[in-house]
């Protein structure tokens, strides 16, 4: 895969192991790792890049110079390498759910005092790919879809939330951690729907080999999780934000693990008619909570930080087996499988 960067400037003065593995290398396989675990499965991928394809192929050449290329091969916009040479050899990498520039002087200051961190990973995104997010929010429809919503429906409930997530975090200073890993000369790389289409292909094995038959039994299930146990000790632990946990669970959803951001809450009356009883996710608002309630429909809140740790940590392992050493920081609960 072609990896298209900020910048190519070497990043020296670091001694490797012979286990290393290149930060393009790493970039790749993170990148396949997501693609094998998307909800729309491969073929969807695939049909994805082809119509992007085709839309590129279709621009003006005054408008190509506009568009990123690496959207062409990589289907998600909020993982990227956000600096740094594709040729690196990284050996160990400090690795976070934010990577601000607190944390980036952090991994300077670690270095200075013996580390030999090579790579900034942020579970989520700086820059073009924060400003980008709404990009990736489509795939929430097709995971709707899959619990019974039509997806014209679920397309139609998604379109104006995509525009809404756009305006939100138009603003944003996007490019302050990565100015600063620049004039650090750290090398920086974001991994965002990745890792969250990791966990939720994670929970929905989970709970298709378990079914719970009470809200319960889904919180008890949730539990067992070495990362939500842990969340547990700092009073960030699974919640039921609607419901009981004496409730019967009904068709119990996993479906808002990933997608960028959580979706509209109109979208519960939807599921309710499509024979929801539960739906489980990282987060949720207010207005989440009282739809839900509107339609009798328990919702289960996992954790934020914590969710985000388990899909981190699946592609964390995948990094650990390649030699890799890893120094979690910034909320991010380290439990390899």
């Amino acid at each position: 895969m072609e990896v298209r960067l900020l910048s190519s400037a070497p990043h020296a003065g670091v001694w490797y192991s012979e286990t290393h593995m290149k930060l393009s290398k790493l970039y790749s396989l993170a990148v396949t790792m997501g693609i094998e675990a998307d909800p729309r499965g491969k073929d969807g991928i695939k049909n994805l890049l082809l119509r992007r394809k085709k839309e590129f192929d279709e621009l003006p050449k005054s408008k190509r110079a506009e568009y990123d290329e690496e959207d062409l091969v990589n289907p998600y916009s909020d993982s990227r390498i956000f600096w740094g040479s594709p040729d690196l050899d990284v050996d160990s990498i400090m690795a976070g759910i934010d990577i601000n520039a607190a944390e980036v002087l952090l991994a300077d200051r670690l270095n200075q005092k013996g580390e030999s961190i090579d790579l900034l990973l942020t579970h989520h995104p700086e820059g073009a790919s924060l400003a980008s997010l709404h990009e990736v929010m489509e795939v929430q429809a097709d995971i709707w879809a899959k619990y019974g919503v039509p997806i014209n429906i679920a397309e139609g409930v998604m379109r104006e939330r995509i525009h809404e997530v756009q305006r939100r975090f138009s603003p944003v200073n996007h490019a302050e951690a990565i100015d600063a890993a620049k004039l650090l000369g750290l090398a920086f790389m974001g991994m965002h729907t990745v890792t969250d289409n990791l966990v939720h292909q994670y929970m929905e094995r989970l709970f298709e080999k378990h079914v719970p038959e009470t809200v319960g039994d889904v919180m008890d299930m949730l539990k067992r999780e070495p990362e939500y146990k842990e969340a547990m000790k700092g009073k960030a632990g699974p919640m039921i934000f609607a419901g009981d946990a004496k409730n019967r669970a009904g068709k119990v959803a996993p479906i808002e693990f990933t997608g960028g951001t959580e979706p509209s809450h109109i979208i519960y009356e939807k599921l309710a008619m499509a024979g929801v009883g539960t739906v489980i996710g990282m987060h949720a608002g207010e207005e989440h909570r009282k739809e839900a309630l509107k339609y009798h429909i328990n919702l289960v809140i996992a954790g934020h930080m914590s969710s985000d740790s388990l899909g981190m940590n699946l592609l964390l392992d995948a990094f650990q087996k390649q030699g890799i050493k890893i120094l979690p920081c910034s909320g991010l609960i380290r439990v390899p499988r």
